[in-house]
Formats: C-alpha cells, sequence, structure tokens
C-alpha cells in the first residue's frame, strides 16, 4: 500500500492540511493537486486589497513556495483530477497520470454561481473568483469610469468599496429587496446601505438585471425596473456552489456539499473533505452546516491532520467571518440564521462603530461587530462558552459587556 496523502484543491484547507500533516509526524509523501497556476492563497483580498492594487499575488499567498519545498509538499499547479477510483485507491488527472493514495483529501472548494441572462459572458462582463478574474477587472478598471455589479451580498458590496475608492463610478444592483438579506438583519442592510452611498455608490434594491448588451464599447444592463444601466464593466457576484462533482461520481454521501463527521471524515474513512465543500455537523448550533469561511476551512485542515496521524481532536470550532469595505471593519462570531430579536449596542444610523446581538428564543446566537473588536471578541468568547446574554442590558453601552451575562 502506499504511504501517501493527495489533497485534491489547492486552497486554504490544502495548504493547512498538507502543513499540519508535516508538523504532526506525518512521513509519507504529501501532493497537493490544484488546477490554478498559482500556490494556495489567500481569497478573501481578492474583492479587497488585490483587486484595489495595494497587495500583489506574492502578497497573497498563504505560505511562500519554499516552505512547501522544506516540507517536502508536491504541488502539482495548473492539473485537475479527473476522477477517483475507491476501489484502487488512485486518482486520474485530466494530463493521464494515475497516482497512489493511502489517504485522500478532497478541498476542491466552491465555483461561481453564474447568472442566467443573455449577455453574461459578454467582453467586460466579468465573475470573481481568482487571481485571474481579478487581474482582468484590474487591467479594465484602469480606463473605465463606470461599473455596474450584480449581487449585493458581501463580494458585491467588498468589490463595490474597491472600485469606488478607484474613482470609479459605481452602481450595485441586488435582486432581494435588500442588500444582505440572506445573511443579515435588516439593521446591518440599512447601515452597509447607508455608508455606500455616503461613499458615492449607487444601490437599487428589488432590482433584477434581465439582459447584458453590447454597443461598441459600452455595456448596458437591462433591469426589472425599465432602467437600462451603462456601463464600462460589469462584475457578477451571485453567490457559489461548492464544487461535490469528484465525491458525487466517487459514491460518497453528499448533502449541501460533501458529508463529513467531526473528524472531517466522509463516508469512506480512507477519504477526508474541509473547507467550503464540506457539510457537516456543528455540535454548537445542533444542525449540519456548510461554511464558506477561512477559519473554517483552517481547522478542519488541523483535524483532518491530527486525526490521520493518531491525536484525533473532533471539529467543534465557532464559525466566524469578516469583512472588510471602506473605513468599516465587520467581525461575524456565530450564526445568525433563525434569529427573532436583533439588540444594538452602539449608533448604527449615524456612526460607523457599532454591534448587532442576535438572539432566538432569548438565546444569544451571534454578533456583527463594526469597527468593535471588543464587542467581537466577547461574543466569540461567550459563544464558544455556551454563555448567554442579558438582552436588556445589552443596549446600554455604560454598561460593561461582563455584567451582561446571565448567570446559571
Amino acid at each position: 500500500m502506499s504511504d501517501s496523502v493527495i489533497i485534491i484543491g489547492a486552497s486554504h484547507a490544502a495548504a493547512q492540511t498538507s502543513v499540519s500533516l508535516r508538523q504532526a509526524g506525518w512521513a509519507g509523501s504529501i501532493t497537493v493537486i490544484g488546477d490554478e497556476d498559482v500556490l494556495p492563497y489567500h481569497r478573501p483580498p481578492l474583492s479587497k486589497d488585490f483587486l484595489s492594487g495595494q497587495k500583489s499575488i506574492n502578497d497573497i499567498l498563504i505560505r511562500p513556495a519554499e516552505s512547501y519545498e522544506t516540507a517536502n509538499i508536491d504541488m502539482k499547479l495548473g492539473v485537475r483530477v479527473g476522477a477517483i477510483n475507491r476501489k484502487d485507491k488512485t486518482v486520474l488527472t485530466d494530463d493521464g497520470e494515475t497516482l497512489p493514495y493511502e489517504k485522500l483529501v478532497l478541498t476542491t472548494g466552491a465555483r461561481i454561481r453564474r447568472l442566467p441572462v443573455p449577455g453574461e459572458d459578454l467582453e467586460n462582463v466579468f465573475y470573481l473568483r481568482d487571481t485571474d478574474d481579478v487581474l482582468a477587472i484590474k487591467d479594465k478598471a484602469k480606463t473605465a469610469k463606470r461599473a455596474v455589479i450584480i449581487g449585493g451580498g458581501y463580494i458585491g458590496l467588498e468589490t463595490a468599496a474597491s472600485l469606488r475608492k478607484q474613482g470609479l463610478e459605481v452602481t450595485v444592483l441586488e435582486a432581494m429587496p435588500r442588500i444582505l438579506q440572506r445573511v443579515t438583519a435588516p439593521v446591518m442592510s440599512d447601515f452597509y446601505k447607508r455608508v455606500h452611498m455616503e461613499e458615492g455608490v449607487d444601490i437599487l434594491e428589488n432590482v433584477i438585471a434581465s439582459e447584458i448588451k453590447k454597443d461598441g464599447d459600452t455595456l448596458s444592463v437591462l433591469t426589472s425596473c425599465d432602467k437600462d444601466m451603462p456601463a464600462d464593466l460589469v462584475i457578477i457576484g451571485i453567490g457559489v456552489i461548492p464544487n461535490i462533482e469528484l465525491a458525487q461520481a466517487a459514491g460518497l454521501d453528499i448533502g449541501n456539499g460533501i458529508e463529513v463527521n467531526e473528524f472531517c471524515q466522509t463516508s469512506d474513512p480512507e477519504i477526508y473533505a474541509a473547507g467550503d465543500v464540506t457539510w457537516h455537523y456543528n455540535t454548537i448550533y445542533g444542525r449540519h452546516v456548510r461554511l464558506e469561511s477561512v477559519p473554517n476551512a483552517t481547522e478542519q485542515g488541523k483535524v483532518i491532520a491530527s486525526h490521520m496521524t493518531g491525536n484525533a481532536k473532533p471539529y467543534n470550532s465557532l464559525p466566524w467571518f469578516w469583512s472588510d469595505q471602506f473605513d468599516l471593519k465587520l467581525q461575524i462570531a456565530g450564526l445568525s440564521t433563525d434569529f427573532d430579536d436583533v439588540i444594538i449596542r452602539g449608533d448604527s444610523s449615524t456612526g460607523r462603530s457599532f454591534a448587532a446581538y442576535y438572539f432566538k428564543d432569548d438565546t444569544f446566537i451571534a454578533v456583527d461587530a463594526v469597527n468593535a473588536p471588543r464587542d467581537f471578541m466577547f461574543g466569540k468568547m461567550s459563544l464558544t462558552k455556551g454563555l448567554n446574554l442579558d438582552k436588556t442590558k445589552i443596549a446600554d453601552i455604560d454598561i460593561d459587556l461582563k455584567l451582561t451575562v446571565v448567570k446559571p
């Protein structure tokens, strides 16, 4: 039997798993196979510092090439895996190579969700998922004056902020009644709409893009409000789809992603999965979730390395996220899905620093902290330790946060 570990997908999770395996004492070979031509890199800066030109590709690499070489990790880049043979324990690459494995790790991530309208594939219409996408957008932005962004989620708003800081006129189209509707409370949507409009971004909600046309060098986005939006470039950001196809073809269990247990094992115990593609049970919230989150990918990579090397540590981390837009640092601890009450601590209507505490049936479940790192850390600590908070005290900024903890 081969003593090799093969990791499919050169992602955050792949970078962490491979290095953690070496640190944990894995002596066999480790091969990371990725379809991009670059080493694993941080994806959050793509719509922020990388798009704005503040960071280069080398600046956003998770680790330099030397670290993989030192750890004797073989990076096969620009290569796709076409099939997994579980019986023979091999993978077949698109260039015809068959590679054996003892353990296999799927870190295949997610791909962009395409907009099903005519013209979405025209020149100067972009999606934003990898470095090639952003480099193309950056090149066009040098001469562009007007940009239309379709999608008012975090990626769309981060992109809007980056382009606005470069001096472009920016319009964001959101199909739902409010921006960020799928992920946060109305008060947060109102706040981000206000700030973006203060910064010169035009936001149109409850507006559907029905077609994109090109007339010479000018694009035009046709909308459900019977208003055409002229643009020099259009960026579409309407979410992602987990890359489950390899796992599905191999007969692994699939939910809203590749289903894994507390040690990130799939239904085949020799195959693991980590990152955006996984559908895992979260013990804190008592349900299965799929998280598009760097911390999740990192922690799952560590869990896999520990389990493979005989030091099993179950995954039980609290989900947390962040977003940077203009001068705003949003830090999110927990999952606010199904909240029935939200308490604001600070000024969300005119200021730019506050926190939104989410409750369900009087139980504290999540916090969104905008330029409020203390609230984020306190909320994260409370959720991790299973502490409940007194929502009648949270709104009073004169009360020490520690005094809001409900005593058992």
